[in-house]
């Protein structure tokens, strides 16, 4: 049943529309992590009641991710996460080597946005996900699988899939804002990163990194598995042809 992923050639890194599409998903993730970020320090800094700041944060989430998943969608595909990439990867939507290459771009711009946000804001703390008091590394791990499936599942659901019908366009907008309500959900848990890169900008440029893989660990996980359940059981086959996994068609 289930498809063969791509694994794709080392010369993809030298194509352009490879060339373009790593330039756009770096610019898309710089500044979804800027805005991402900047609303946590900005919550931080006016240090109001928690709940409000929650939605806050959930919220810039929630808007910066609709638009830069639809601003980059034509050219990168607007990824924006690792975990996203994994899950298309495990679908066959994207090769093993495009993959590598967009986990080191998303990583890169990344640390670009904290770096620079902790240079704006004259040295202000860049805060990080940490597991809350009485949140288990077993259970911040389960709670950043589930979070993360729910993302990919909602990918592959308004986006990927060709038979989505009503929803055509309305991917980047629902995706945008599953992600501002998990961080409702998971926030006072886990911190809900969902998304590696998101957390090893903060984490690069604090040089805190507390339980940081379980910010790897929880979001692969939950990502590939969505990708996996949700291209081999919900696509109709028919409509979907695999990329080449073989270097000849490069």
């Amino acid at each position: 049943m289930a498809k063969k992923i791509a694994l794709g050639c080392p010369r993809e890194a030298y194509q352009p529309d490879c060339l373009q599409a790593l330039i756009v998903e770096f610019i898309a993730t710089f500044l979804f992590v800027f805005a991402g970020v900047g609303a946590a320090m900005a919550t931080d800094k006016l240090n109001g009641d928690p709940l409000v700041g929650l939605f806050f944060v959930a919220m810039a989430h929630a808007l910066v991710v609709a638009v830069m998943i639809s601003a980059g969608f034509r050219i990168s595909g607007g990824h924006l996460n690792p975990a996203v990439t994994i899950g298309l990867c495990a679908g066959g939507h994207i090769t093993v080597v495009r993959s590598i290459l967009y986990w080191i771009d998303q990583l890169l711009a990344s640390v670009a946005a904290s770096a620079l946000l902790n240079y704006l804001t004259g040295g202000l703390s860049t805060p990080i996900h940490s597991l809350a008091s009485g949140v288990s590394l077993t259970q911040g791990v389960i709670m950043e699988i589930v979070l993360t499936f729910s993302l990919l599942f909602t990918v592959y659901a308004t986006i990927v899939d060709p038979k989505k019908g009503s929803l055509e366009g309305l991917g980047p907008l629902l995706t945008g804002l599953v992600v501002g309500a998990n961080i409702m959900a998971g926030g006072p848990f886990s911190g809900a990163s969902m998304n590696p890169a998101r957390s090893f900008g903060p984490a690069f440029v604090s040089g805190d990194w507390t339980n940081h893989w379980v910010y790897w660990v929880g979001p692969l996980i939950g990502g590939g598995l969505a990708g996996f359940i949700y291209e081999n059981f919900f696509i109709v086959s028919t409509h979907h042809v695999p990329l080449p996994s073989t270097e000849e068609a490069f």
